[in-house]
């Protein structure tokens, strides 16, 4: 495999130019900031969804608002894939990602240490290529956290046997990393919601996702994702997420904020939904 994933989405999901890509996520981060306030912990976990920047970077700049200015020692990313089917999760192991912001490096530690922890956790390049729902975190990640270097994986046909196995290794092999010191690690699970139903329809389906969330009920999210695969593009890297920040100790959830495209696009009758959400160790609620 080539060492350095080329940017798929750059120029059109996203400002192609370093300049314009910052300005636009300033944009979006500075209205999430002016709704949530000041944080003074750093989050576990976080749920951002994917869409072009324009319509669901608002919704995103609310999750990574909460970890701007805290410190991390890597990110782990895990999303869906939309072009490629296939069994397991499909991990980038080594090298960097391209974004107009500059490489984002691999941890190539951590990552050898969530493969080795599942045997579906493997290379598989292609499943990378054309996909979008990693990528669309690395303008929050490369001018949030910078220097923080990630962990990509892809999630194939999300059984349930690969979602819990991904979740069970993504705790054990965090929780080794971070023994060492350095500071924690934090996940990330993109995931849309409902697609193409009218704005009144999606929003009801969309609000038995954010009730799940809200409760941190993976296992309630994972049966209804069973019964119904489209409430959640992402529903499995959301399953796998969870249960991996329950296990490293996070015990709280908010769901930040939900909106559909429709509010940006001004068309309500056939409309994505996006959610974002955090998962933390103590009691307050956020909101944005």
């Amino acid at each position: 495999m080539n060492r350095v994933r080329s940017a798929a989405v750059s120029g059109t999901w996203y400002p192609g130019s370093a300049a314009a890509l910052r300005r636009a996520v300033d944009g979006h981060l500075a209205s999430a900031e002016g709704a949530t306030g000041k944080i003074t912990y750093a989050p576990r976990a976080l749920i951002a969804p994917h869409a072009g920047l324009a319509y669901s970077g608002p919704v995103a700049a609310c999750a990574y608002a909460l970890v701007r200015g805290h410190r991390y020692r890597a990110v782990v990313l895990v999303g869906p894939s939309h072009f490629v089917g296939f069994d397991g999760v499909a991990i980038w192991p080594r090298g960097a990602w391209e974004t107009p912001l500059g490489e984002v490096a691999v941890d190539e530690v951590l990552a050898e240490a969530i493969a080795r922890r599942d045997a579906s956790i493997r290379e598989y390049p292609r499943a990378h290529e054309r996909e979008h729902s990693l990528e669309m975190q690395l303008p929050f990640v490369a001018h949030v956290l910078p220097g923080v270097p990630i962990v990509p994986m892809v999630m194939g046909f999300q059984h349930r046997e690969t979602v819990d196995g991904l979740g069970l290794a993504l705790g054990r092999a965090v929780a080794m990393r971070e023994a060492s010191g350095d500071g924690p690690v934090l996940l990330v699970a993109s995931s849309d919601l409902s697609h193409y139903l009218d704005a009144p329809r999606a929003a009801r389906l969309d609000a038995v996702v954010a009730r799940h969330v809200e409760a941190f009920d993976p296992d309630g999210l994972m049966e209804v994702l069973e019964q119904e695969p489209s409430h959640a593009c992402g529903g499995g890297p959301m399953v796998s997420v969870m249960r991996a920040a329950a296990a490293l100790g996070a015990s709280r959830a908010g769901v930040l904020r939900y909106a559909d495209s429709g509010d940006v696009s001004g068309d309500k009758s056939a409309v994505v939904g996006y959610l974002a959400a955090a998962f933390w160790q103590d009691g307050r609620r956020l909101s944005c």
